[in-house]
């Protein structure tokens, strides 16, 4: 029986919320506070485990400690202006290109036989079928380089929602980060040889610490407004 399944379900679903309700976008984190290393991989294990279509995974988590490197992407980083310097942990989370998505992609293929262990015919059948018509007309990602990449980027940020609430869980702040001019990041890391012959893009920023202040109140709409039941 797992761990799981011996505790108390009205704790788990209590403990859970009460981790949701503790997360917030910090926007500035205590410089002189660092997460404990087992800490912080807890949360990058949160985010290997995370679930992605087709369990290709298509992401890639950069842990940004270099002074110098982050202070370059703070030039770029409108949204990032209080995170970057202060944060202990700060993350670019990655996601694939075309590169390795594409249906007939070494990469692809490399992720079903050698990390799946999906057995070859299987694979072959997969990757010429249903994955390739997925791709090709389902949701029309090999339109375009972008399409591709955005799809990607969905996955990774499902990486990112479970680093954040286990972050939460263990009373770690965090927050997830949009605002950056992509083109200009991009090439930052480019120069610093870290987005592999353009087999990556940005997703998005993660940063990881500890609070200065408290939140305002956390404030949502209405379960019933943005839930439909049809029965």
């Amino acid at each position: 029986m797992s761990l799981i399944a011996k505790l108390d379900k009205s704790d788990v679903k209590q403990a859970i919320l009460e981790a949701y309700h503790f997360r917030h976008a910090c926007k500035q984190f205590d410089p002189d506070r660092t997460l404990p290393e087992e800490d912080f991989r807890f949360i990058l294990e949160a985010a290997r485990l995370s679930p992605s279509s087709v369990g290709l995974e298509p992401w890639k988590f950069v842990v940004l400690q270099k002074p110098e490197l982050r202070e370059k992407l703070r030039a770029v980083s409108w949204g990032a202006q209080g995170q970057l310097p202060t944060a202990s942990h700060f993350v670019v989370i990655l996601a694939r290109t075309m590169k390795d998505l594409r249906y007939d992609a070494p990469y692809v293929t490399h992720m079903m036989k050698e990390v799946h262990h999906i057995p070859d015919e299987i694979v072959d059948q997969m990757l010429m079928g249903n994955y390739r018509t997925f791709q090709e007309s389902d949701f029309r990602l090999l339109e375009s380089d972008r399409a591709m990449f955005d799809w990607a980027c969905k996955q990774a940020y499902i990486a990112l929602g479970n680093m954040l609430t286990a972050a939460a869980l263990i009373g770690v702040d965090s927050c997830p980060i949009e605002g950056f001019d992509r083109d200009k990041a991009e090439q930052i890391l480019r120069e610093e040889g870290l987005l592999e012959d353009d087999r990556f893009g940005i997703a998005c920023f993660a940063a990881f610490g500890y609070r200065v202040k408290e939140p305002r109140p956390k404030s949502r709409q209405a379960l019933d407004d943005i839930v439909t039941w049809v029965r």
